[in-house]
């Protein structure tokens, strides 16, 4: 089970671990993002689900005008199309550089995809961290919504710990489209 980055064995680049995974997420210029193009496109997907997160907050916010609540919507639209392309570059990197093994189980989802959605549960967590106590109604109830949302991106981290290395040692193979 690859436990450390390694970056490059065999010729080939290897698929980045979770806690490398979580550090692109974390820190913006973090040194191995430039490095591998799964934790850049990563690092781009939080920015994208930041944004996009940002864009519906406006559009729901009490009293928001008409026109801008056209205009999140419009810019939700654009970001969701960067986050395909970002998903995109994750699946052409791993149909690139990833072994796949015929025979193997095929995993149902894409190596960009699960990245997407680590990338939301990521900002989810972060934001339930940041609600302010005037945003509270019960201080137990953010708590528990806190612990929840970090519990969802545990149970996440550990999905991808296990699907990488079901793919590194050809248990699984990802879909490569």
């Amino acid at each position: 089970m690859p436990t450390e980055y390694a970056g490059v064995r065999n010729g080939t680049e290897q698929l980045p671990p979770p806690a490398e995974l979580l550090r692109a997420f974390r820190e913006p210029d973090g040194p191995n993002h430039h490095r591998h193009g799964v934790l850049s496109a990563a690092r781009e997907l939080v920015e994208c689900h930041e944004r996009r997160n940002t864009a519906i907050e406006a559009a729901h916010a009490p009293g928001a005008p008409a026109g801008r609540v056209a205009a999140c919507s419009l810019l939700v639209e654009d970001i969701d199309g960067h986050r395909a392309e970002l998903v995109g570059r994750i699946d052409t990197w791993v149909a690139d550089n990833v072994e796949h093994r015929g025979g193997a189980s095929l995993h149902t989802e894409t190596l960009g995809a699960v990245i997407d959605r680590l990338a939301a549960k990521w900002i989810a967590a972060q934001r339930a961290l940041r609600r302010t106590p005037q945003q509270r109604t019960h201080p137990v109830q953010v708590d528990g919504e806190a612990h929840l949302q970090w519990c969802r991106l545990a149970e996440l981290t550990d999905g991808y710990r296990d699907l990488i290395t079901d793919v590194t040692e050809h248990r699984r193979r990802l879909p490569v489209w």
